[in-house]
């Protein structure tokens, strides 16, 4: 017996982890990334096309953001047929030529799914809202008013106001926690449930490796439709929906046992990864609750480092303890921008020193246990593009002006070139170029081996190099200065000591020595002290 228990403790120890375990995601946002066809929005030719790039940059992975048949209210998250490709992105076809090209990069490929609404405009919706009494009458959620003529609840949506819309022909308010062409799906419809896991079965049939499951703790309401308490003494409250506690509108119970399920589905697909996106203030007890165990999802990411306005040592601590390896625990996926969240190299810093600040938090982005989603552009250092209020495109960016930076400032196209276009492949693009973009263009960078980009693509060969950073247990040191984080990665007997000083004065280095794998901006595991925005990572 024991000489069996030794063979399978060393096949576990040998085993090939799965792709994503410890990956690096290169997130692209397809109407920003290339435009084929010059009408001034990227498409999925424009993808294919630069793929090279991001296999460049050593990730393991690509992850597309919404390119499905939409009206656009939301730039596609307002999906109006999931299992199909809108014209201004281009084709199935084209979609299959990217999956086909992708693998042949040895990239796999993630799509979004979004699965707590569609739009208005989906035939699901246009048969629900046509009469109480057809096969898809409950597929959305629909409630009567109160007496007086208002709405069932207090529930208010993200982009503001009242998350329910008074529909005329069923004589009931429909709810949205966005838009109001943004219908919210009901999950507790197992019918419901069923359609959305054909439509991922459809995608993984394509050769699909992955989905990102967007604002997946939205995906379920309380069926006693109660009231969401009041916050009291808020920090800060820019809209509506700041106001209120969201106990009835989001995180639902029932949300575990379609998660389950999606992960069943998933398992059958070998290479499949799922990835929950939950924000929220219960978002890490709901992260947690989708990943436990072995049946539900592979991952999740939060916003702790999305919204977070500073990148502070003690941000990065309180962040690692959250998923610090229990038994049980599922895996983490970390961001520091998306196309949701102002870039972080303008959200943290100034213009001053903000190259340096960039890349000690790209190093320490890389070192984090859990997998790394790099979003477009980051790898180049860009800031926050000014988009002016004349130009804005985003419906949240609009209704919020000017109390919020919006979304659009983090979309804006990716500069392939110095010229007026950027390479971009249009001169009038959806959004404007913002000039300090062009000037961290790729192709500059791409030559310049001190660039951002360079440093990034050096980052990401480390990643792949060590073992223990990709798969590793992390310890916090704690005895350290509130300048510095540091941190330990361990597997095995393998040992890595990542520090990093997010201050602007020197600080005192509290475990001198080791073989220093990567530096930047100075910092030396040999030294005393450790410079003002750096770090290293070093073998102990």
């Amino acid at each position: 017996m024991s000489t069996k228990l030794a063979d399978l403790g060393n096949a576990r120890a040998t085993a090939t982890p799965p792709w994503w375990k410890g990956a690096v995601i290169y997130q692209v946002y397809p109407r920003s990334f290339a435009d084929s066809n010059g009408d001034g929005i990227g498409d999925l030719k424009g993808v294919t096309t630069h793929l090279d790039y991001v296999a460049s940059l050593g990730c393991e992975g690509v992850w597309i953001s919404p390119f499905f048949t939409s009206p656009m209210k939301d730039f596609g998250y307002d999906v109006a047929d999931y299992c199909g490709v809108d014209p201004i992105f281009g084709t199935l076809d084209d979609f299959d030529a990217l999956v086909e090209r992708a693998h042949l990069l040895g990239l796999k490929v993630m799509i979004d799914q979004v699965y707590s609404h569609s739009s208005d405009e989906h035939p699901w919706f246009r048969e629900s809202r046509s009469s109480r009494n057809n096969p898809r009458s409950d597929w959305y959620v629909w409630a009567d008013a109160k007496p007086d003529g208002s709405p069932p609840n207090n529930w208010q949506s993200v982009f503001g106001g009242p998350s329910w819309t008074w529909d005329a022909r069923r004589e009931q308010y429909y709810h949205h926690s966005f838009l109001k062409e943004q219908p919210q799906l009901n999950l507790h419809n197992r019918n419901v449930q069923d359609a959305l896991l054909e439509v991922a079965k459809f995608w993984l049939d394509r050769g699909v490796d992955g989905f990102r499951l967007d604002a997946l703790n939205f995906a379920m309401h309380d069926l006693q439709l109660r009231d969401n308490p009041p916050v009291e003494n808020p920090v800060k409250r820019t809209r509506p929906f700041d106001f209120q506690h969201h106990f009835y509108n989001q995180g639902d119970p029932g949300i575990v046992l379609f998660v389950e399920r999606m992960r069943e589905l998933a398992d059958r697909y070998r290479v499949a990864f799922t990835l929950a996106e939950v924000g929220g203030e219960r978002a890490g007890e709901e992260m947690k609750l989708y990943t436990a165990g072995n049946a539900r999802l592979h991952s999740a990411y939060g916003f702790d480092y999305l919204y977070a306005e500073a990148l502070t040592p003690e941000v990065v601590r309180e962040t690692i303890r959250k998923w610090s390896g229990e038994a049980g625990e599922g895996w983490p996926s970390w961001a520091f921008s998306n196309h949701d969240a102002p870039r972080f190299a303008s959200r943290w810093w100034g213009s001053d020193r903000r190259d340096a600040f960039v890349r000690v938090a790209l190093l320490m982005l890389v070192s984090l246990r859990g997998n790394v989603i790099l979003y477009q552009g980051e790898e180049l250092g860009l800031p926050q593009a000014h988009v002016p209020f004349d130009a804005l495109q985003d419906p949240e960016a609009i209704a919020n002006w000017p109390q919020t930076l919006g979304r659009d400032g983090a979309r804006t196209p990716m500069p392939w070139t110095g010229g007026a276009d950027g390479g971009f492949g249009s001169d009038k693009p959806w959004l404007p170029f913002d000039p300090a973009h062009l000037q961290l263009n790729v192709a500059d960078q791409d030559g310049d081996p001190e660039s951002i980009l360079n440093w990034t693509r050096q980052l990401v060969a480390l990643r792949r190099q060590e073992k223990v950073l990709r798969e590793g247990d992390i310890r916090i040191l704690d005895d350290v200065s509130d300048q510095v984080v540091a941190f330990e990665r361990q597997l095995d007997d393998e040992r890595l000591l990542c520090l990093f000083n997010l201050s602007t004065s020197p600080a005192a280095n509290p475990a001198p020595g080791g073989l220093v794998l990567l530096s930047v901006n100075g910092a030396d595991p040999s030294f005393e002290m450790i410079p003002p925005a750096s770090g290293y990572i070093a073998r102990c």
